[in-house]
């Protein structure tokens, strides 16, 4: 299959921008931001650029990310349909990235909008931050599947049952484990300095007492990719064996942030983490799932 690498590495910096923008999110999170330009959406306070300071600078440099992350998406959007043929896989995968760049932005509008942003709460709130983060993880595996079939990577195939099986499995393990994640950091966000005995507590909020399931669910995915990855051959790429790695420092970074307090920095390297695991977990299913017969290739 033939390969664009100019295509390729604009792909990866499209995929790598976009985890940055997903990290300046998280930043508005954390520091309670997300009123900075108040109800007003796509402007900042009603205006295009208005007086950057406070909570107004941090959401307004995230407003200003994510708008060039859609130029970005829809900018290899365009490449990838104009230098790639007709049946070429990347196709696919650049235009399911347009898709969810432009839910990832309704959705912005919707929390500021309805104003579950900041300091609020409420149930809807609690409902729509672990969707935002479902639709951030789709839109970095389309990125990630673009980037593997601009590179060479093949169709993917579906033939072998167990296999699949497997993938999608671990795949929505995963999704699930983020989502909870997203629900524990708001939790944290809101209702800083509770002890982990809160938990359990009938009294605290409902955000406190759902937060514990992230470190279960995540423990036993823990165990369960370590043991996997002591079933495999000595061949196994080196993204796989990426994988339990990636899940380790997870572990360790989530139960440092909480010795620490859960700082914001903590957060946001535990995020990146998350990030990187889930872009490598695409990656090799992508490659164990792909047909064994090149596709079409990609124009000259």
């Amino acid at each position: 299959m033939s390969r664009r690498p100019a295509l390729t590495r604009f792909a990866w910096v499209v995929l790598v921008f976009s985890v940055g923008v997903i990290a300046l999110g998280a930043l508005v999170r954390a520091t309670g931001s997300g009123a900075g330009c108040g109800r007003s959406w796509p402007t900042c306070q009603g205006e295009l650029v208005p007086p950057l300071e406070g909570a107004t600078a941090i959401e307004f440099a995230h407003r200003a990310a994510s708008g060039l992350a859609l130029i970005l998406v829809f900018s290899l959007a365009i490449a990838v349909f104009r230098q790639t043929e007709g049946r070429h896989p990347a196709r696919l995968g650049a235009a399911l990235s347009a898709v969810a760049i432009v839910v990832e932005a309704l959705i912005g509008a919707m929390l500021v909008l309805a104003e579950w942003v900041a300091g609020d709460a409420s149930p809807a709130r609690a409902v729509a931050v672990p969707l935002h983060l479902v639709n951030t993880l789709f839109l970095l595996g389309a990125l990630t599947l673009t980037a593997f079939w601009l590179g060479g990577g093949r169709r993917l195939g579906f033939g072998n049952a167990q296999l699949r099986r497997w993938v999608i499995v671990a795949g929505a393990a995963l999704v699930l484990i983020f989502a909870t994640g997203a629900v524990a950091a708001l939790a944290d966000t809101l209702f800083p300095g509770e002890p982990l005995a809160a938990d359990f507590s009938t009294e605290a909020h409902f955000l406190t007492r759902v937060r514990i399931v992230h470190p279960v669910l995540a423990l036993v995915a823990a165990g369960a990719a370590w043991w996997v990855a002591s079933q495999g051959e000595g061949g196994r790429s080196m993204a796989m064996r990426t994988i339990p790695v990636l899940v380790g420092l997870m572990l360790i970074s989530g139960v440092v942030s909480v010795l620490l307090g859960v700082p914001i920095w903590m957060q946001i390297v535990h995020l990146l983490l998350a990030d990187a695991l889930w872009v490598t977990y695409v990656w090799v299913s992508a490659q164990a799932l792909q047909v064994s017969v090149a596709p079409v290739g990609v124009s000259r």
